[in-house]
C-alpha cells in the first residue's frame, strides 16, 4: 500500500484547471520528485496534497486513510511534515529557540512565547540532537537574522523534523541556491531520509537526479510521464516539454 495516493485529484481556479485528474502513488519508503515547467501545475498539487488548499474534486489516501480537505494542521498531527519555498523565520530568535518552539508546538503547551525560559528549558537536549542532524548544533545560540541563507533552508529542515514526520513533503529546497549549499542540502535530505518518506518539488534536475528514486512530470495540470530518473529523462515528451525547455 502506497503511503500517500491521490485518485483523480483536481483543482479549479474561476474556469481555469490548474490539476486535472492526477492519480499519483508515493511508495512508503522513497524519495519522489515531482517536477515539470513553469505552470505545470506542480505547487498547486503540492498544497493539495499538504492541505492548504481543497481539492475541486477526486481523493487523497494518507496511510490508508482518507484526508481529502483536511486542513493543514490535521495533516500535519498524523504525520506529514511540509517546508516551503520561502523562508519564514523569526530573525530576533536563536536557532535553538526556534527548535525548542517547534517541539514544545507538538505538545499541549502549543506555542507559547511567554512561558519561563526554565519550560523552554526542557526541549534543549532534545533541539541540539535535531540540530546535529542538520548540521547546525555549533550555531545553535547563532541569532537568526545572522545566518545565511542555506543556513535557514536547513534550520527550517529541522523544524520540519521536530514535528516527527512519517512524510516529509519539501518545496523547492535548493531554490536560490549556490551549487556549495546546494550539494550541502543534498546531503541533509539524503540523511534524514532514513525511516521516512520524502516528497519533494525541485527544479533542479541535477537534485532530481541525486535524491529521487521515482520522478513524475507534470504538463498542463496532468501526468505527462512517470518512472525511475535516468527512464524519465530520456523520454522524448520530457525532453521537449521540460528540459527543451531548460536549455532553450
Amino acid at each position: 500500500m502506497p503511503i500517500l495516493e491521490t485518485n483523480e485529484l483536481t483543482k479549479d481556479f474561476r474556469g481555469f484547471r490548474a490539476v486535472d485528474g492526477v492519480s499519483l502513488q508515493v511508495a512508503e519508503g522513497t524519495v519522489h520528485a515531482l517536477v515539470g515547467p513553469n505552470g505545470a501545475g506542480k505547487t498547486t498539487l503540492f498544497n493539495l496534497l499538504t492541505g492548504f488548499l481543497p481539492p475541486s474534486g477526486g481523493r487523497i489516501t494518507f496511510r490508508g486513510q482518507d484526508v481529502t480537505g483536511l486542513p493543514p494542521e490535521q495533516m500535519a498531527r498524523r504525520g506529514m511534515g511540509r517546508s516551503f519555498q520561502i523562508t519564514s523565520l523569526f530573525e530576533q530568535l536563536t536557532v535553538l529557540e526556534h527548535v525548542a518552539l517547534a517541539l514544545q508546538s507538538a505538545t499541549s503547551l502549543g506555542y507559547r512565547f511567554w512561558l519561563p525560559e526554565g519550560v523552554l528549558g526542557r526541549f534543549r537536549d532534545e533541539a541540539l540532537g535535531l540540530l546535529g542532524q542538520v548540521g547546525l548544533v555549533e550555531l545553535a545560540e547563532r541569532e537568526v537574522h545572522s545566518l545565511p541563507y542555506g543556513q535557514k533552508r536547513a534550520l527550517e529542515l529541522a523544524l520540519v523534523l521536530a514535528l516527527k514526520p512519517t512524510l516529509l513533503l519539501l518545496d523547492e529546497p535548493t531554490a536560490g541556491m549556490g551549487i556549495e549549499d546546494v550539494d550541502r542540502i543534498i546531503g541533509l535530505v539524503r540523511g534524514v531520509r532514513a525511516g521516512r518518506t520524502v516528497v519533494l518539488v525541485e527544479h533542479n534536475m541535477g537534485v532530481v537526479a541525486e535524491l529521487a528514486d521515482r520522478v513524475t512530470v507534470l504538463q498542463y495540470g496532468t501526468i505527462l510521464v512517470e518512472g525511475p530518473y535516468e527512464t524519465v529523462r530520456q523520454d522524448a515528451r520530457v525532453i521537449e516539454a521540460y528540459l527543451g525547455e531548460a536549455h532553450a
